[in-house]
């Protein structure tokens, strides 16, 4: 069993930043973690992901602006995100699959003047 907890979420200004956090437990973190994201009215969307080595991977249409990154001792993955644009407002969750999907909650960003 995988819980997975994010936080972070919250409204910005075009051009700002936030940084997302999620703390697993139940398991031993080894299991890579990807974010997605859901904007109204879309389909659910990845956004990056992080093995358990620290290999990452980015959708083209964040690569340079956001970041992810983990603390294997704190059972944490953490995706910064910089130069935030409306477009990418979204409910964003944090996913596992250890065996089988785990989810979130999801956390709101909202990208707005």
């Amino acid at each position: 069993q995988v819980q997975l907890v994010e936080s972070g979420g919250g409204l910005v200004q075009p051009g700002g930043s936030l940084t997302l956090s999620c703390v697993a437990s139940g398991s031993e973190f080894i299991y890579p973690i990807n974010w997605y994201r859901q904007a109204p009215g879309k389909l659910l969307e990845w956004v990056a992901s992080v093995t358990h080595v620290g290999t990452t991977s980015y959708l083209d249409s964040v690569k340079g602006r956001f970041t992810i990154s983990r603390d294997n001792t704190a059972s944490t993955v953490y995706l910064q995100m910089n130069s935030l644009k409306p477009e990418d407002t979204a409910v964003y969750y944090c996913h596992a699959y250890w065996a089988r999907d785990y989810w979130g909650q999801g956390t709101q960003v909202t990208v707005s003047s």
